[in-house]
This record gives structure tokens, sequence and C-alpha cells, in this order.
């Protein structure tokens, strides 16, 4: 099981067996040597009645090794594990409160015949588990299951109705049966001997977005949030191994990269990735930042050959169905930076906690409007709007994606609630035209994004939507994105916005602070203008957007039609037939804005055929 996952730690392997006359249980580990490079840092470790597997970093480890030691406690090494382990010996699951940190951890006790399984606030630490019959799996990734003999695997056929709708499995659900993936803030305790599971929440991120905004000044607010992301962003340097810092030239990793170098006299190393081939450059913009910060800069220009080749490991990394298409040009700056540095700094996590989404903008800007049409009126434009397919309407129907916005508007006039403004922008397909493409009958499951934690005294539509993403986009799409594209590379990938003092912090913060007067993460802005010119940074946000309907009419041409071939699809019986031909049929007859689905499609069954 361990093996599977070899590029997640190609630097060594542990195991622990432990047989008792009610059960037996197996830890393994792979390790990729981050923090005490010695032996004294490998696992699984154990410390006393205690015998812990952990992925990930505590940052503060050294002052609460501090005041372990004050309490009495001696230690062997120099690790972050063996803190944990102290932790809970001290304080029992209370100690991760302490954490600062990304962190999936299992700690077994052998006197109170108990498993403890944790994951950390934000959920940038995978974890996987299996349940069915007194069988008990985790892992870092799925395909660790496979290698084991009672594990039953069975494609979880909600899962994929779900997966249709948003480009991903959402969490807790997994593809396969009896799998799930550990809430991000929870703990899960299994009794050993009665073969009881209990999942606990410890964090969740509606306890700082329900609380009273601070009554602060902008100025005042701008000082303390630099001081926070300051010892946030310092904390992710903590190391043995070479950090580097993933540059795109956007605010946030700008940001990030000028609080860092600002005190170093060693250059920062900075990494930025260009595929002119496709229009996806920022690259210049990169390279103006950081000859205006002084960092060491690399960048990688690669060609479409070298972006198009990759679409067939994607499969064996990402061992869930996956569609977002930037996992290419993710996984290509990972292992740029894997030549040189084992860690390597992403600001993922601005745009959730800042407001830094197009969504947002929409929200701010048209939701009021769409809200104060009269509901007889917004039925009466609904049932038009049905009565005259996009497709005949003159000139717009030429427009690029028309028709999916006009999908989306009627759905929007119907409802235009933030809750269904949310669940719109981030659908693929809607649950009617789900209905069309599934061949077997599925329930809608129960995700975070009909989440109503928000209490009404906090409510904001802007705080609704940040929470949700914060909740759903960012974990179940970002994270997942970063964590298997660095570790397919054996890089470990640190996200310095997701210190959970940021977002206990931010939440507070007025709405407009974050979003004033049509400019989007407007705290995050004025603090990055004193470090770097306004002029060099102000212009249209870019992220990773590869050319997909490009991809699909030409070069992917052949792979369509052998994914998704007639005999194929029937075979399968999870889509229907006739759709997926007259999905074919209509993108390769001109309607360019079927891409999204297409691809969908195509990432579904090019998982299916490598995992099932």
């Amino acid at each position: 099981m361990t093996d599977a996952l070899i590029h997640r730690g190609p630097d060594g392997s542990g195991y622990e067996y432990v047989e008792h006359q009610a059960y037996s249980v197996g830890l393994g580990h792979r390790r990729l040597s981050i923090i005490d490079l010695s032996e004294t840092g490998k696992q699984p470790m154990k410390f006393g009645n205690l015998c812990i597997t952990f992925n990930g970093e505590i940052y503060n480890f050294l002052e609460i090794k501090k005041e372990l030691q004050v309490s009495g406690h001696q230690f062997i090494g120099h690790s972050d594990t063996e803190v944990i382990l102290h932790a809970f010996s001290e304080w029992g699951i209370k100690c991760i409160d302490r954490f600062i940190g990304m962190f999936a951890f299992v700690i077994y006790n052998s006197e109170k015949e108990e498993l403890t399984c944790v994951r950390d606030r934000a959920g940038v630490k995978p974890f996987f588990y299996y349940w069915d019959k007194g069988v008990f799996l985790f892992a870092s990734e799925l395909k660790s299951f496979d290698q084991h003999p009672k594990f039953k695997k069975e494609i979880n056929l909600d899962a994929v109705a779900a997966f249709m709708q948003f480009g991903n499995v959402p969490t807790p659900y997994c593809i396969y049966k009896d799998c799930f993936k550990l809430k991000p803030g929870h703990y899960l305790s299994v009794k050993l001997n009665t073969k009881e599971l209990s999942q606990t929440k410890y964090w969740d991120v509606y306890d700082a977005y329900n609380k009273p905004k601070l009554d602060i000044s902008f100025e005042e607010a701008k000082v303390e949030t630099e001081k926070i992301l300051k010892s946030a962003f310092d904390y992710r340097m903590v190391s043995d191994v070479p950090v580097g810092v993933f540059l795109s030239g956007g605010y946030d990793s700008s940001l990030l990269t000028a609080i860092l170098q600002k005190d170093r006299s060693e250059k920062l190393k900075t990494f930025t990735i260009g595929v002119p081939d496709i229009g996806l450059n920022e690259a210049e913009y990169a390279k103006d930042v950081a000859k205006h910060l002084g960092t060491e800069h690399y960048e990688y220009t690669c060609t479409q050959k070298e972006a198009l080749e990759l679409i067939d490991d994607l499969p064996h990394y990402y061992d869930e169905p996956f569609a977002d298409s930037s996992a290419i040009p993710t996984t290509m700056v990972c292992r740029m930076a894997r030549k040189q540095v084992t860690v390597a700094l992403s600001a993922d996590a601005g745009d959730e906690i800042f407001a830094g989404y197009n969504r947002y903008d929409y929200l701010m800007r048209y939701g009021k409007k769409l809200n104060h049409i009269p509901s007889f009126l917004r039925a009466m434009t609904v049932g038009s709007m049905n009565a005259i397919p996009a497709e005949k309407i003159p000139v717009l129907k030429n427009k690029y994606n028309f028709s999916n916005r006009y999908e989306k508007l009627k759905g929007l006039l119907k409802d235009p609630s933030p809750k269904n403004l949310m669940l719109n922008l981030s659908r693929q397909y809607t649950d009617d035209q789900l209905k069309k493409i599934m061949a077997f009958p599925f329930n809608n499951l129960e995700t975070y994004y009909l989440n109503e934690d928000l209490k009404q005294s906090f409510y904001s539509p802007l705080a609704y939507m940040m929470a949700i993403d914060y909740q759903t986009y960012l974990l179940d799409d970002i994270l997942q994105k970063v964590d298997r594209a660095s570790m397919s590379a054996s890089l470990e990938g640190r996200e310095p916005f997701l210190d959970h003092r940021i977002i206990e912090w931010a939440a507070q913060l007025p709405d407009d602070f974050k979003y004033y007067k049509g400019s989007k993460k407007h705290i995050l802005k004025e603090i990055t203008h004193q470090y770097l010119p306004k002029t060099l940074m102000d212009r249209p946000k870019q992220g990773f957007a590869i050319p997909i309907d490009n991809w699909l009419t030409n070069d992917l041409k052949e792979k369509v039609l052998y994914y998704l071939n007639e005999p194929k699809i029937e075979q399968q019986g999870i889509f229907k037939v006739d759709f997926i031909q007259k999905l074919k049929r209509d993108f390769y007859s001109g309607k360019k804005e079927l891409a999204q689905k297409l691809w969908y499609v195509l990432m579904f069954q090019m998982w299916y055929e490598k995992h099932m």
C-alpha cells in the first residue's frame, strides 16, 4: 500500500504491524525528508503506548517542544513528528488546537486500543478512508487501497453524478462505495475492540464568520493583516531542505514573495512557467516582479506538445476523476521547481479569503439588481426564454459560450439568491442536464454548497459565498490539484495563506475592506502596493487557463473518439449513449461552448479506463 505512493515519499519507508487477539493494525509510511533528515525522524514513530504515521508539517513545533520540555518531556531527535507524539501524550486530542500547520496523521494508542485520525483545519493534506465489515483502511491517495485484498472496488454512481456537476468528487464523498474523505477540521476515532467509528469537528470556518465585524480603521486593519501574513509566511520557511516560491506575478504570489524577501539577505528562489503556444504566459509579469524584489528567478517555457503529453499521466496521479485542466500547468511548474528545491510555497486561498474571484464581482454588481426585478416579471422572462432556445437568437447565438450563459441566466432569473448564484456558477451540468446524461437513477449528494451554518445576524452575500468557496472549490479543486501535482514530482507544496489565523482574522474584517467600489482583494492590494509599484501590478487576473476547445478540436480529437466511442459508453452503462453522441456532434459542428462539458466526460472516461 505504501509502495503505491512512492512518489509522495521517495526517501524511505517504514511499517509497524501489531497483532492482537481482537484485531490487527498496520501503519505504513513513505518519507519525503524535510525536517530532521536523520534516522530519528523515521516513521512510523513510537513514544510510550503511542505510534504515529504522519503526513505534513507542524510549523510551530519548536515552541510546542519548549513547552513540553518544561513539563519534563525529553526528545531523541528534532522532528515535528516526535513533538506531535509528546503533545498527544501530554494534552490528548486537544493538542491539535495548538498546531499551526498542514497535517493528516493517525495515532495508534495500544493502551486504549484506539486509532485517532486527524485532518488539518483547511484540508491541505488529503485523508481517504474505507470502512466496510470491520476493515478500516486509510491513505493519502486512493491507489493504496487497490493493494489491499479486502478492498472492494465498486463505483459510487451518486459520486459520478456529483463529479459531472463540479469537476471533482465533493468532500466527504468518494468515487468508490464505502470510501470517504475525512472532513477538514475533523478527527475520527476508531475503537478497535468494538469496531465503532465516530467523527468529531474541532474547527470550522463558520466559527470565524459567525462573529461581529471588527470596529477598526482600514489603516489599523492593514497593519494587523500584514503582521499576521508575515508570521504565517515566515513559518512556511521552516525546513532542513531548500525552499522556493511559485511566482505568477499576480497579487497573492507577489505579496508572499515580497514579504519573505524583505528581511532576508539570501535570495529567494522563485519559479514561473509559461506556455506561449497557447497564450498562457505570465512569465513577463513574474520576471518584472522578481527583478524588482531581487529574487533568484527561474522561468520555464514549455511547449503545447509537452503540456499535451502530460494528459495521459493525469489519471494515475489524480486517482479520483478530476476535471480542472489547470492541473496540467500546475504539474509542469512543480516538476520544474523540484530540480532546485524540495519545498515550494504556493499563494492559493488569497481569493477565497480576501474576495478575489470574478463571481464575487457578479454577486456585488448584479445580485441586488436581479433581486429587485419583481418575481412575476422574472417568471415571464424565463417562460419566454424557454420558448426560444439559445441557438435561435440571431447574432448572440454566435457569441462564445452564449448557450451555456443563456441556461445559467434562466436559472438565476428563477432564483437570484446568493445560494443559487453560487450553485449556478459552480456547476457544469445543471440538475436537468444531469438527468439527460446519466443512464441510471442517482441521488444528489448533500455537499458543503448547501451549508447554512452562517448565522443570519452575521450574514452578508459576500461572506456567504466566500465561506462556501473555502469549504468547496478551495478544498476539492485547488488543494487537491496542488497536492497531487506537487507530490507527483516528490515536491512538498505549502500554502501560507491557509494558516488558520489568517481566515480567523480576515473573516471578521468589514466586507468593504475586501471588496471596495468594484476593487477585489482591496486590503491585500493596498498592502502589496507598499512593496511593489501599482503600475507593475495593475492588470487583469489571468489564472492557468488552458484552451480546451482548441485542444479537443485538434490534438485531442482522437482521444475523444477513442474514449467516447459508442460501444464503450454502451458497455459502461453510466452515460446515455444518445446524449454523448449528440454532445460530440454538436461540439464538432461548431458549438465550442460545449468544450468544458466534453472535457468533463473525457476526464471521467480516462480515469475509468485506468482504474476500473
